[in-house]
């Protein structure tokens, strides 16, 4: 396998230096610090409650998402498809079972039951699980740590379920397919006609987040040991690949699947092979941090670091990145509500794994984030979603300024993190 290595130079070695010392900074603003007061996006709730403490702001958060997922889930019906990104009209608008998104809706649900522990989370969250079964033989997609985990593997860790463990190890079964031991890596997409022709093997810093699937089913009835040990190979491969010297990331890495050469960087979702996209950029934090807690690879540890470091010193001052960071047009452009919570739940877990006074500012940063999503991003009523202003493909204008499921999931993630330790 031939990977890239970072440099080592001083333009490095000083934005590492700048953002430890904002991570340190963050810490010395203590837990349950008030988050910044900048104004509001347009649209946005209004801060009215943005100096509020934060177990107020997100006690707040926590019931209004119980209300907004309550609603949808007893309103819709799983067969007539998932919800994905709100309409015009502030509606679910609705995917397929094989739409990547297609778990998150039940993930947010097994959530709340593990919040709860309401036996009408349960029925509510083991009704939009069951549609989903179906996906667990695919091997034509490495999504099904989104689809399959976050809805059957949630349902067996909260109810011990057999059925549930079985779904979720097959799934294991059909992402473990899909693995090149030449490239050390899961193939993310498989290549058709809309691509460039260079990309015959693509690896996305988002496929980090569906490697908890296998670390886990490695160990189940019915599982396969080496799971665990091509996870954190993926992960190496990406954490060298997929990310820049200074610590940021690029979308796409690229590989000769015949060799293992990489090939170099791109983009599918960002604005330019060279920016860095944000929600790319939150990916790395929570899934590197991941692999690090379930491989305990120090490499892995250094890996999540850095990408949380770049992250947190590149933020504007309500700590809610724009779609990119990299835009042209910014500060004008749309901010991207789903990085700031996906970014914030996996501070919450790299702050406990680092420990010490870093450890302290990854949790305090996560704290600031997710009160100001608590104060200015919640949805308006009538709206089906938690939090407004997400974006899910900026360069093909598809849900620009939207709610989105997944945005939901993270933010009800770090909800309940933070709310635990």
């Amino acid at each position: 396998m031939t990977t890239a290595t970072p440099e080592t130079d001083p333009r490095r070695l000083l934005a590492a230096a700048t953002a430890v010392l904002l991570v340190l900074a963050l810490a010395g603003c203590g837990r349950g610090s008030p988050p910044p007061t900048s104004p509001a996006p347009p649209g946005a709730t209004p801060p009215a409650g943005a100096t509020a403490p934060l177990e107020q702001l997100t006690a707040r958060a926590l019931g209004y998402a119980e209300q907004r997922l309550a609603g949808a889930a007893d309103r819709l019906d799983p067969s007539a498809g998932y919800p994905r990104a709100t309409g015009p009209d502030g509606h679910w608008q609705l995917g397929d079972a094989d739409n990547w998104t297609s778990g998150f809706f039940a993930g947010t649900l097994w959530l709340l039951y593990e919040h709860t522990h309401d036996p009408v989370w349960r029925g509510r969250a083991e009704r939009w699980t069951a549609g989903l079964e179906s996906q667990a033989t695919r091997t034509d997609t490495h999504d099904l740590g989104f689809m399959i985990f976050n809805s059957f593997g949630r349902e067996y860790l909260l109810t011990g379920a057999p059925h549930a463990r079985d779904v979720a190890v097959t799934a294991a079964r059909s992402v473990a397919t899909r693995y090149n031991p030449a490239v050390g890596a899961i193939k993310s997409w498989d290549v058709d006609a809309s691509m460039p022709a260079t990309w015959r093997f693509p690896v996305i810093i988002d496929n980090m987040m569906n490697l908890e699937l296998l670390y886990w089913a490695a160990g189940q009835p019915g599982g396969d040991p080496a799971w665990a040990e091509l996870a954190t190979h993926h992960a190496l491969t990406s954490a060298s690949t997929n990310r820049r010297p200074d610590g940021s990331t690029a979308h796409v890495a690229l590989f000769d699947p015949t060799t293992g050469a990489f090939l170099g960087q791109d983009t599918w979702q960002g604005q330019s092979p060279t920016s860095t996209w944000s929600r790319g950029q939150a990916w790395g934090i929570h899934g590197f941090t991941d692999a690090y807690r379930l491989s305990r690879r120090p490499e892995l540890l250094d890996a999540a670091q850095r990408t949380a470091d770049w992250f947190l010193a590149h933020l504007p001052a309500d700590l809610v990145p724009y779609w990119d960071f990299d835009a042209p047009g910014i500060p004008n452009t749309e901010r991207d509500a789903s990085s700031a919570a996906i970014a914030a739940s996996g501070l919450v877990e790299l702050g406990r794994l680092s420990g010490g006074p870093r450890g302290d500012g990854y949790r305090s940063a996560a704290e600031r984030i997710v009160g100001s999503l608590s104060a200015n991003y919640l949805t308006s009523a009538g709206n089906d979603a938690v939090l407004a202003h997400s974006v899910g493909f900026h360069r093909e204008n598809s849900e620009v300024d939207v709610g989105i499921v997944y945005a939901d999931f993270y933010f009800l993630e770090a909800l309940l993190r933070l709310r635990r330790e």
